[in-house]
Formats: C-alpha cells, structure tokens, sequence
C-alpha cells in the first residue's frame, strides 16, 4: 500500500537509529538552517483540531475547513478515519492507490481510482492536475491529506500553481528526511519546501514515532515528519508556534515511546 503504517521500520526497531551515514561532503549549517526557516511552524486564528485516529492516520487541521468542497487523500491504507470525519462534515473524500483494491470501508461520499500519484499519467499514475482536473468541483476549496512513502516531492514539484492554490489545507507525511544532510538530496526536498512555503504557512509539524531522530552534529532530523498547511489567504493573524507536542498530538504507534519535535525546527534565533 502506498500508505501502511512503516512496518519496514517497525521490524527494526530495536537497532540503533543513530545511522552513520558516509557524508563526503557535508552540508554546511546556513543550508540546513535555512530550511528550517521556511517550515517554521506558526499559530493563527484557526485553532487547530485532530482529524481521524489516535494513532497513523489522525492528523492536526486548522478549524477552518467551512466551504471546503472536496478532500484528496492519495495512499490509501487499512483505515479511512480521516475521510470519514471528512464525509461526516459533507465533504467527499477523492482517493487513489493501485496497490489495494479499494478504501477499506465502503461510504458513498468516497470516489476511488486505482492509480498511485505521480509526475506522470500512463496506466498505472495519475499527477495532482489531472486527478484534480477531472474530478474536482469546478469552484471552492480542496484539502489535500498525502502519506505516499516519499514520492511526495515528485508530485508536489511538478503540481501547476492553479491546481496547488486549490488546496486551503495541506498535510503532508514527508519521508526521508536525512536526506537533506546529503548533497544528492538536499536540493528536492529544498525545492519542495520553498515551492510550498511561497503561498503557504506551516500550521503544525508532527514527528512519527516509527523512527527515532537522526542526528548529525547539532542537528536533529526526524526521517518522518507530518506538516500541515495552511494557504496564507486565510491567516490574518500569526505568531510563533511554540508547544510541541500540541496536547492533541497522539503517537503514530501506540507500542513505542513517542518524541517531540526538535527544537531546532521550531526555535527562532
């Protein structure tokens, strides 16, 4: 499934999560700073609330989902508690995975395909503007809920900017964050970041507790982080986020002991 709960870090998750990664050229500290300046989490007005489970599958959303007209939710995995709270608000839930055969609950506001999302469409992929194109009302807002194992930057680099500014909210799973101390890596997820934080403001930031921090030197990387949106139309006021985790926050994995969030990706200065 193109969203399971990480049985592949489960299985190891007695082994030392402090991974020595052989970095011939380390990136150097203004590089990673920087990124963590563009996904500083902020509060708004909208206060936030959970949306789905306890555990995998539940997520933090600003309370401003009034006139939203569709939710897309690529990765479909052995719950839908996020897409049934969406219909119990009056809001069809858009899913799309070629690895299962379905959602795991039949309800009449769910509309499947069987295709995973991708930078290209053939048989078996579909991109964000044409799901998006063929589906969606023609007028009103989207939400956008997305945990499909690191091919998230694809889709959101090749995403048009009038298919992106559709989406009021954007939760993401972002996978294989470690990626940003190598010199291969660092300029996708970089470019990812920058693209979003143009119209868009982090609203919460969430690690999953399926693997521990890494970390290199001073820094402290989760490999698995939930970050949720909010397009910058919507805010009038903003201040620093600085609870973490947010009282509303439950472990992806009731069995392991959960973390918070490093400071470094939430302190200023």
């Amino acid at each position: 499934m193109q969203k399971p709960i990480h049985r592949f870090h489960r299985a190891g998750r007695k082994a030392s999560y402090l991974w020595n990664f052989k970095l011939t050229r380390r990136l150097n500290d203004r590089m990673l700073e920087d990124v963590y300046e563009m996904v500083r989490p902020v509060e708004t007005e909208h206060p936030l609330v959970r949306i789905g489970g306890a555990e995998d599958g539940g997520y933090l959303v600003p309370d401003d989902l009034e006139g939203v007209v569709a939710c897309y939710s690529p990765g479909v995995a052995d719950k839908a508690d996020f897409e049934l709270e969406m219909a119990a608000r009056g809001i069809p839930s858009f899913m799309a995975d070629r690895s299962v055969e379905g959602p795991p609950v039949a309800h009449p506001m769910f509309h499947f395909e069987k295709k995973f999302l991708g930078s290209r469409v053939d048989d078996g992929t579909v991109t964000l503007d044409d799901w998006v194109g063929r589906t969606a009302p023609a007028t009103g807002d989207l939400v956008l809920q997305m945990d499909i194992e690191g091919a998230e930057y694809d889709v959101l680099s090749t995403v048009s900017p009038e298919v992106l500014k559709r989406f009021r909210i954007i939760v993401v799973e972002f996978h294989r964050l470690y990626g940003l101390v190598r010199r291969k890596e660092h300029p996708r997820i970089r470019a990812t970041f920058e693209r979003l934080s143009k119209d868009f403001a982090v609203v919460h930031i969430h690690p999953n507790n399926a693997v521990p921090v890494h970390r290199f030197g001073r820094h402290e990387i989760p490999p698995l982080l939930e970050m949720t949106f909010l397009r910058r139309d919507r805010i009038s006021e903003m201040r620093p986020a600085t609870r973490f985790p947010h009282p509303l926050d439950r472990p992806n994995v009731a069995d392991m002991p959960d973390f918070p969030l490093p400071p470094i990706w939430y302190r200023r200065g």
